[in-house]
């Protein structure tokens, strides 16, 4: 995972320990570095001042007896005269010296030899040497005469002594980063909870229904995470900012409106007896006009339907200027199956050249809501499939059995498909289909926009799926199981198709 997608906490911290880890390591690192040479200069001091008193000894008795001097375990004496011979060479032991075999002096030698050019420390040329597997610190002192003198000292004894001081700075370098990393969190997340308060603010007032309706925002940043010196308070000052405006924006647009809502219903109820009285005159012209020429019976024909198709919107919009309001409905216990049954009658009355078939539960299903508007929904779904499709086209409503509480009613056609295009806005007000869904009447556009607020009304959802051939309306509604069950109606007139 890439640093960039961590979470600012995640990354807050992870720099918090880096940082402390490579400060840590740091200062470890140069302390260590200051302890180990002083040991090693000590330990050379040591070797240097053992090597003297091992050299008065020689000149005093001219023979190498450790013994004689006290040093140390392990420690590893030899003399070379100035031909390279050896005068004598031991190791200092619990008990006694042992003496070094040949190749042990050769290879002390060579050390003595290879070491010559380096820094003096002391009296002595200071150097390392491998016996047996073993490493050893060795000072090399050559006196007036050309002999050399070489004392040792394991160098296990110098790494021992620099670990046993080691051992604790590292451990605390450790402690300290894990330290680190626990404070940073505490402190971090600590920082942090402010912006995650004004964040969750943030998706509570996204989660709200902003698009439609009378919408309050009463969440708020509190005064505590506003504070202006910080940038988490100035976040969260900047979205009560946000939110005040958001507010009275909306507050702006819902008062519009209402105004253009409630000039709607105005201008659809006034409408509603002049259209009326232009139906009702046309209507006694034609009848009892005398002897009217073709052309006025035809021009009266046509005030008439154009009278009833604006009579027809003047009901939409006046019964979605209601909806809009959201008065409360009128609910009472409705059957759905006996609805669907005389919704499909009137359908198949208006469309005969349809194929028409119904499919019902055997048990009737009971919802609680407004059974006009109910009518209404599935009239115009019908009404819809109908004028949008070609003759021989086979429509099929369906109602499926309850399952968890709610109820699912189709409506299903094979005709040629609503455009892609026009899907997204399909329950949008005045939208009508094109040429494709072979619409031969006019519509005032406002059908399936009623559905969708009558569904939404009654708390439940509408949906539809299409594709050249199959074309799905799907109405999910809450249903009431009804309390004595009952057989299906008969279909109003025989015409009416029987459920499949």
């Amino acid at each position: 995972m890439q640093f960039s997608s961590w979470t600012l906490r995640s990354r807050l911290i992870a720099l918090t320990v880096v940082l402390v880890a490579a400060t840590s390591i740091l200062v470890g690192g140069v302390m260590s570095f200051v302890i180990r040479q002083s040991y090693v200069s000590q330990f050379d001091q040591q070797l240097a001042s053992t090597s003297q008193g091992v050299a008065g000894a020689i000149a005093r008795t001219g023979k190498v007896v450790i013994g004689q001097f006290g040093v140390d375990k392990g420690t590893v004496v030899a003399y070379f005269q100035p031909d390279g011979t050896a005068l004598g060479s031991a190791i200092s032991s619990a008990n006694q010296p042992i003496d070094l075999d040949p190749d042990e002096l050769t290879a002390l030698r060579r050390s003595a030899d290879s070491d010559s050019g380096s820094a003096q420390r002391g009296q002595g040329v200071v150097g390392n040497a491998e016996l047996e597997g073993a490493s050893y610190r060795i000072v090399a002192t050559t006196d007036p005469s050309g002999g050399v003198l070489v004392v040792g000292k394991p160098s296990s004894i110098l790494n021992a002594e620099i670990a046993a001081v080691l051992a604790p700075i590292a451990i605390v370098v450790l402690l300290a980063v894990v330290l680190a990393g626990l404070l940073g969190a505490l402190v971090v997340g600590r920082a942090l909870r402010p912006l995650r308060r004004v964040a969750a603010i943030a998706s509570d007032v996204a989660a709200l229904p902003l698009e439609r309706g009378d919408v309050e925002l009463p969440e708020r940043v509190p005064a505590t995470d506003t504070n202006p010196h910080t940038e988490v308070g100035q976040v969260g000052s900047a979205l009560n900012n946000l939110l005040d405006s958001v507010e009275s924006a909306l507050a702006v647009r819902q008062a519009s409106e209402d105004k253009v809502r409630n000039f709607v219903a105005d201008a659809s109820h006034e409408l509603r007896t002049p259209l009326a009285s232009i139906r009702g005159y046309a209507e006694l012209t034609r009848r009892f006009g005398g002897d009217l020429t073709e052309d006025v019976q035809h021009n009266i024909g046509r005030i008439e339907s154009e009278a009833m198709r604006m009579t027809s919107l003047v009901e939409d919009l006046l019964l979605l200027a209601r909806l809009d309001a959201e008065r409360e409905l009128t609910t009472t216990e409705v059957d759905l199956s006996r609805l669907l049954v005389d919704v499909l009658s009137d359908a198949n009355a208006a469309g005969p050249d349809h194929d028409w078939e119904l499919d019902l539960p055997e048990e009737p299903v009971v919802v609680r809501g407004d059974e006009a508007k109910l009518q209404q929904v599935f009239a115009n779904l019908l009404t819809n499939a109908r004028v949008h499709t070609p003759a021989g086209t086979r429509v099929t409503l369906e109602l499926a059995e309850p399952r968890d509480g709610h109820v699912v009613a189709r409506v299903r056609d094979n005709g040629p498909g609503i455009p892609e295009k026009l899907r997204p806005q399909l329950f949008g007000r005045f939208v009508r289909g094109d040429s494709s869904r072979a619409r031969t009447t006019g519509s005032t556009g406002l059908g399936l926009s009623i559905v969708s607020a009558v569904v939404q009304a009654h708390h439940g959802t509408v949906s539809v799926a299409s594709e050249p051939g199959a074309t799905v309306f799907t109405v999910q509604l809450p249903v009431e199981q009804p309390a004595v069950s009952s057989s299906h109606p008969a279909p109003a007139d025989a015409g009416a198709p029987q459920p499949a």
